[in-house]
């Protein structure tokens, strides 16, 4: 493996790696998510037993109801998407889809075989018609552990991964940990998840990135 690039050079790497077998990668990327909301959704709508409403604990006082992080809370599909998109050959694509499929395996599972709901929120939400198309569409149900925090954990462990070996500074760095961790609050601040949905997803998360990153080989360089 060629030694990665220097650190004034990291930005210049960022867009042929966007464009290498994009093909292939707006097409996993689009096929992973359709087939992940279909099950999702069925496993919504139909569960196996009656869901298990969980409980509130002290986190959940502790974050404010923030109408403003429903921007953060849907830029996670930009921020998924950011994973796959900066990766150069079929074999890493192939690891990074794996690594997802298992995660969404285990996440889909759990929902299969204990149903959670989050209890009613305090929130009117009369006042916030923004947020109806969410509530309408994604229901207080699959609730724990939390997909959303779990994928975002995955993700900027991986685009942390990718900037590191690119040579990037502390700067980009900390914006990608500060986009993930900001995803994860949104989850909360939303009142789409309660605390123990988010603990539960980070701790997913990170399990799966554990393991996968053991057996997974440094991203390539294009030089390589």
């Amino acid at each position: 493996m060629a030694a990665p690039p220097p650190s004034s050079g990291w930005i210049a790497e960022l867009w042929p790696r966007f464009c290498a077998q994009w093909a292939w990668k707006l097409t996993g990327t689009t096929l992973g998510m359709t087939a992940f909301f279909v099950i999702y959704f069925y496993l919504l709508r139909h569960p196996a037993r009656p869901p298990f409403v969980l409980p509130l604990i002290a986190l959940d006082r502790w974050v404010p109801f923030s109408p403003l992080s429903l921007v953060l809370y849907l830029s996670l599909w930009i921020y998924v998407s950011a994973g796959p998109a900066l990766l150069l050959g079929g074999r890493e694509l192939l690891s990074y889809g794996l690594g997802a499929a298992v995660l969404a395996v285990i996440g889909l599972g759990t929902f299969y075989f204990w149903p959670t709901i989050i209890p009613p929120s305090e929130v009117d939400w009369s006042v916030h018609p923004h947020f109806a198309f969410l509530k309408t569409l994604d229901a207080a149900g699959n609730a724990c552990p939390s997909l959303h925090v779990a994928f975002a954990v995955f993700t900027g462990a991986w685009l942390e991964r990718i900037l590191r070996h690119l040579g990037a500074g502390a700067g980009p760095r900390l914006f990608n940990a500060a986009w993930c961790v900001g995803i994860v609050y949104s989850t909360i601040s939303t009142r789409q998840h309660v605390a123990l949905d988010a603990l539960a997803g980070a701790a997913l998360g990170l399990a799966v990135v554990a393991v996968h990153f053991r057996f997974t080989d440094e991203p390539a360089s294009l030089s390589s």
